[in-house]
C-alpha cells in the first residue's frame, strides 16, 4: 500500500485531521485527490469540470433573465395592496420585489449597493472553498472552524439551512418557467386561462427531464451546462439590446427613455415604510438572484485544480452576474411605462406584462422564448448543485437511514443519481402546494434568500470572529483583507435577514394576504431541525465523517480506518466507526 509521506501540516487545507495525521491510500493520487484526501474523503467522482464549466453551472444557476422574470409568480402579497383593484396577482422576486417595493431607485441604487456587499460574501466564501474544496462546502467549513465542542451543531444548522435553499431551487425555477410558458400561450390566445393542474403537470414534466440530464456522466453534464450558460449569456446580450432598440414608448407619446432624475430619484409607494426601508427591502432582488454563486463549492470534488479554479468560479460568477444583472435592471428602469399595470396584469406574469408595455407582441414573445430556454438551463443547474449537496450530507448520514441510498454513486455514470431523484421527488411534492393557492406556494419558495444568507454566513462569521489561527488559507486567499471583507459580509447579512422577513404593510392594512410568511416557512423547519438536534441528533451526529484511512506521522504500524460507504466505488477497505469534528474516535485501530 502506498503511503502519503507528508502530514496535514504541509497541506494548504483546513481539515478535520490534526497536523500529524497522514492519509493512506492504495494507488497514486493526483494533486486534486491528495487535497481531498487531506480533507478526509476518498475520491469518488471524475474531475471533468474546469474553471469555465464550473462557472457555467453557477452562472446558469444565477439565471439572470429567469431570476428577473420567473420568480415573479410566487408571492403576490409582497406588494402593498392597491385598494383600486379587487383582484391581486402574483408578484415577487427580482422584478416584483425590487420594483414593487421602491420602484426604479430600488432597481438602480438598490442593486448597486447590495451587489457590493454580496461580492464581499462571495469572496469570503471563495476563500473557504480554496481551503476546503469539498462537496459539503459551507457545511464542512462550519464544522471544522467552529470552536471545540460546537462543530457538529454549527454543521447541523448550516447544512440544513443550505439544503432548504438547494431543495427549493429547481422546483421554484421550474414553477416560474411553467407559468411563463402558459403566460405566452395566454398572449397568443387571450381566451386561454391557465389552470393550477396545468401549471403543476408542466412543472413536474420539466423537473423529470432535468433529472435525467442531471443523472448523466459528469462530462456530459459539464458540456450541457457549458452550452446552457453560453446561451444564457448570448440571450442576456440580445435582451439588453432588443429592449432599448425596439421599445415603443415614443409611439405612446412618451420619451424613448425615462428621464434619469425620475429613474434614480422617484420612489414608488410600494410599502408602508419610509423610502430608506423600502430601499433595503428592494435588496431581496439582488440577494435572491445572486444566491447561486456557491455552486462551484459543491462541484469542487468534480473540478480539476479545484482549490484554485472553484474559488475563482465563485468570484467570477458573483462579479459578472452582479454587473450584468445591474445592466438589465437599468434597461427595465429606463423603459417601464406603468409599474402598477405590470404588477397587477391579468396575465399573472408581471415580466410578460412589462414586455407588452414597451415592445410589440412578436418581440415580446421572442424575448419570453429566450427567457424560458434560459430558465430550463437554470433549473437544471440548480438540480445538479442540489444533488451534490444531498450526496455530501448523505455521506455523513445527515438523512438517517435514507443516507444509505442517497450517498451511493452510480457505478456507470460516476454521479450521485440516487440523490438527484430523491431531490426530484421532494420537489414534485412541494409543487403540490400550487393547489393551495398563491399564498401557500409563494411562502414555500420565498425562503431562498434568507436560508441562503444564513448558510453562507455562519462559516464566514466563525472564520472572522472565532477561529484565531486555526484557519489555514488555501492557494486562493484574500490576504490581509480577509477579515475586513468577511466582517462587512457578516454585518450586511445581520442587517438584511430581519429586513427580508418584514411585510410590506403595517397597521390595519396587514392581514394574512399581505403578511410576509418567510419567518414561518423558514423558521418552522429550522425550529424542527433544532428540536431534532436536542432530542436525538446530538447523540449520533458528529459532523463530517472521515472515509479514508490515515495514520499518525511516524507510526506506520498504526493505521486508522475511516467510515465506509456501502456501495462506494472506492477500493479502500471496509470501515467501521465514524469520526466527528470534535475529537471523537476516528475509527477502529487496525
Amino acid at each position: 500500500m502506498a503511503e502519503r509521506k507528508k502530514s496535514m501540516a504541509e497541506d494548504q487545507v483546513t481539515s478535520v485531521f490534526t497536523a500529524g495525521d497522514v492519509p493512506v491510500y492504495e494507488r497514486e493520487y493526483t494533486a486534486d485527490e491528495e487535497v481531498l484526501a487531506a480533507l478526509g474523503y476518498k475520491p469518488e467522482f471524475k474531475r471533468e469540470f474546469s474553471l469555465w464549466t464550473s462557472f457555467c453551472v453557477s452562472f446558469a444557476v444565477l439565471g439572470l433573465l429567469p431570476s428577473f422574470a420567473s420568480t415573479l409568480y410566487y408571492v403576490s402579497t409582497c406588494k402593498k395592496p392597491d385598494p383600486r383593484r379587487e383582484r391581486r396577482n402574483k408578484t415577487d422576486g427580482s422584478f416584483g420585489q425590487g420594483m414593487g417595493y421602491a420602484g426604479t431607485p430600488g432597481m438602480t441604487w438598490g442593486w448597486l449597493i447590495a451587489m457590493i456587499f454580496i461580492q464581499c460574501v462571495a469572496m469570503s466564501m471563495a476563500e473557504l472553498c480554496s481551503a476546503m474544496p469539498t462537496s459539503g462546502g459551507l457545511y464542512y467549513a462550519a464544522a471544522v472552524l467552529a470552536p471545540p465542542g460546537w462543530g457538529p451543531l454549527a454543521a447541523w444548522i448550516t447544512g440544513w439551512s443550505n439544503w432548504l435553499v438547494q431543495i427549493t431551487g429547481a422546483p421554484s425555477v421550474d414553477y416560474g418557467m411553467a407559468s411563463m410558458i402558459l403566460a405566452a400561450a395566454s398572449i397568443t390566445n387571450p381566451a386561454f386561462v391557465p389552470q393550477n393542474y396545468q401549471v403543476f403537470l408542466l412543472t413536474m414534466f420539466i423537473m423529470v427531464i432535468q433529472s435525467f440530464i442531471s443523472s448523466m456522466p459528469t462530462k456530459w453534464i459539464a458540456n450541457f451546462n457549458s452550452v446552457g450558460s453560453t446561451f444564457n449569456i448570448i440571450a442576456l446580450f440580445i435582451v439588453l439590446i432588443m429592449i432599448p432598440a425596439a421599445n415603443t414608448r415614443a409611439d405612446q407619446g412618451m420619451p424613448k427613455f425615462k428621464p434619469a432624475n425620475e429613474v434614480w430619484g422617484n420612489f414608488y409607494d410600494g410599502t408602508s415604510f419610509p423610502n430608506g426601508m423600502a430601499m433595503l427591502m428592494s435588496f431581496v432582488a439582488v440577494i435572491w438572484t445572486m444566491s447561486g454563486y456557491d455552486a462551484p463549492f459543491h462541484l469542487s470534488e468534480e473540478c480539476s485544480n479545484a482549490n484554485i479554479a472553484s474559488p475563482r468560479a465563485i468570484v467570477l460568477t458573483s462579479g459578472v452576474g452582479g454587473l450584468f444583472g445591474w445592466f438589465l435592471q437599468l434597461v427595465v428602469a429606463y423603459t417601464v411605462v406603468d409599474i402598477d399595470a405590470a404588477l397587477e396584469s391579468d396575465l399573472g406574469q408581471p415580466y410578460a406584462a412589462y414586455l407588452l408595455q414597451v415592445l410589440p407582441q412578436n418581440v415580446t414573445l421572442a424575448i419570453l422564448a429566450l427567457t424560458i430556454m434560459c430558465a430550463f438551463s437554470m433549473g437544471q443547474g440548480c438540480m445538479v448543485a442540489a444533488s451534490r449537496v444531498t450526496f455530501a450530507y448523505s455521506r455523513d448520514d445527515c438523512f438517517g437511514p435514507l443516507s444509505t441510498i442517497t450517498k451511493r454513486v452510480n457505478r456507470y455514470t460516476h454521479t450521485p443519481v440516487n440523490a438527484v431523484w430523491f431531490n426530484t421527488l421532494i420537489g414534485i411534492a412541494m409543487t403540490v402546494l400550487i393547489f393551495g393557492g398563491e399564498l401557500a406556494a409563494g411562502a414555500l419558495f420565498s425562503i431562498g434568500a434568507v436560508a441562503a444568507f444564513v448558510a453562507f454566513t455562519i462559516p464566514i462569521f466563525i472564520r472572522v470572529f472565532l477561529v484565531g489561527d486555526r484557519f489555514r488559507p488555501g492557494p486562493w486567499h484574500l490576504g490581509r483583507a480577509s477579515k475586513p471583507i468577511g466582517a462587512a459580509a457578516c454585518a450586511f447579512v445581520l442587517l438584511m435577514v430581519p429586513v427580508l422577513m418584514l411585510p410590506s404593510v403595517t397597521g390595519s392594512e396587514l392581514d394574512a394576504r399581505a403578511m410576509n410568511w418567510t419567518c414561518l416557512v423558514y423558521g418552522g423547519p429550522m425550529v424542527f431541525v433544532l428540536v431534532w438536534w436536542v432530542v436525538s441528533a446530538r447523540k449520533w451526529f458528529k459532523g463530517p465523517k472521515v472515509n479514508i484511512e490515515h495514520q499518525m506521522l511516524g507510526r506506520s504500524e498504526t493505521a486508522i480506518e475511516g467510515v465506509g460507504d456501502e456501495g462506494s466505488s472506492s477500493s479502500v477497505s471496509s470501515m467501521k466507526d465514524g469520526k466527528g469534528v470534535d475529537g471523537d474516535k476516528v475509527g477502529k485501530m487496525a
